[in-house]
């Protein structure tokens, strides 16, 4: 491909199907993002932007190449590039970004679109054609057809992902509005997952925490969706966060905070005392944050306060953005106790009078132990003091193990909260 185009023209698409970027005799390819749709055989690629052509035939021990409307005056000539402006060029390279993010997203959202729409219209004759021969044969029939037409793509198994993917979001305004902000290898992992509050969960969290393909894969490994307060609740009042969630971003406690935290991360041997446990914490921060939530941001370690003439220290602060408010965390190396509530609430209320600042929300404290007794929070009604305990697991079980006690206390969170309204 040759490196110069007309001076109007800003992007365009080689024989091979990739999207370039172009400004006057200079070549910039996209080098950020890479798509890759098989449905409509589009990449944008990554390559080395090209540096100033002069400096690079010099460095090449070659003679610059004079072409047309390259003549510039002797006083320009006599200007070297470390004499352009350091601001004007981070503006035109600012500007440069800003439009191959947009084009890269829009690019993103119409390949998405596609594959939703594909599949609604695959979906509408298959559920016409029910049974019948035509009806089970319908996906493979046009898998042939449009793989002859369009090449690789269109095969068999990409169409049902797509057919699925209309089945699990069925509502194409909100498709619209998700396309441009996931990819489809997002709704890849995420269209199979059969309960539609757990769907709509990741879907949600992964929106609103820019997750990558590869965290959301990890966050659904971890189940991060049967460890959050959020999946204990009866359904109705689930889908009403969640929708709260969707239309206004507000985030609750119960999205936030989870029952278990996976810390296998800090590498922990048997033996170690909470000391040891904070100082690894601190060590691993980056990924502590990221099982935290990434609207977590830390704000102190070990902070002395006064009462009475006596110093307290509480472990760590974090502030939560979306919240507004600082989180408290309380370390203990043993099950949770009675008596971890007192501290921790002393703690909260101090933090409240002398350190909340104007347009905060309450301070909230998080409790994390290596047990947790659910009849003991349940009676002592820690929620409605803003305090929240978690089970911490520096080694982790098998995910089948994992995974059943983690069903197992949903249920039993379940039927209390239920046998709780019938009370009322």
């Amino acid at each position: 491909m040759e490196d110069e185009k007309d001076s109007s023209e800003f992007f365009d698409f080689d024989g091979d199907g990739k999207l370039f970027f172009f400004i006057p005799r200079r070549f910039l390819p996209v080098d950020r993002f890479h798509f890759h749709s098989p449905a409509a055989s589009l990449f944008i690629t990554r390559k080395m932007e090209i540096a100033d052509r002069d400096d690079l035939m010099r460095n090449a021990g070659k003679k610059p190449v004079k072409r047309t409307g390259d003549v510039l005056s002797r006083e320009a000539q006599d200007i070297g590039p470390s004499s352009v402006p350091v601001v004007l060029l981070g503006d035109l390279r600012s500007l440069i970004e800003s439009a191959r993010i947009r084009v890269a997203v829009g690019v993103n959202a119409e390949l998405v679109m596609l594959h939703w729409h594909i599949g609604h219209r695959l979906r509408e004759d298959i559920q016409n054609f029910g049974k019948s021969v035509y009806g089970e044969k319908i996906v493979g029939l046009v898998a042939l057809d449009l793989t002859n037409a369009y090449g690789r793509g269109f095969s068999e198994k990409s169409l049902r992902h797509m057919v699925r993917f209309a089945e699990a979001y069925d509502d194409e305004t909100i498709v619209s509005t998700l396309s441009r902000q996931l990819s489809w290898s997002h709704f890849l992992n995420l269209i199979y997952i059969d309960d539609p509050l757990k769907r709509d969960f990741y879907t949600e969290m992964c929106r609103l925490e820019r997750w990558s393909v590869r965290t959301l894969r990890a966050k659904l490994d971890g189940l991060l969706y049967e460890r959050t307060a959020l999946s204990k609740k009866p359904e109705e009042l689930a889908k009403s966060e969640l929708a709260a969630l969707r239309k206004e971003d507000r985030m609750t406690p119960d999205l936030v905070f989870r029952d278990h935290y996976l810390l296998d991360f800090l590498g922990l041997t048997d033996m170690y005392n909470e000391r040891d446990l904070e100082d690894s914490i601190i060590r691993e921060m980056e990924r502590f944050i990221t099982e935290l939530g990434t609207d977590f941001s830390f704000v102190a370690r070990q902070k002395r306060i006064t009462v009475d003439h006596e110093d307290f220290y509480i472990d760590l602060i974090f502030y939560h953005r979306r919240l507004r408010c600082l989180i408290v965390i309380d370390l203990k190396l043993g099950a949770f106790h009675p008596a971890d509530m007192g501290q921790i609430e002393l703690y909260l209320r101090w933090l409240d009078k002398y350190d909340r600042q104007p347009g905060e929300e309450s301070p909230l404290g998080l409790i994390l132990c290596s047990g947790r007794s659910t009849e003991r929070i349940e009676l002592l009604r820690l929620e409605d003091r803003g305090i929240r305990v978690a089970e911490y697991l520096t080694e982790l079980p098998p995910r089948e193990v994992l995974e059943q006690k983690l069903k197992t206390a949903v249920a039993i969170a379940r039927e209390r909260l239920a046998a709780r309204g019938k009370g009322e």
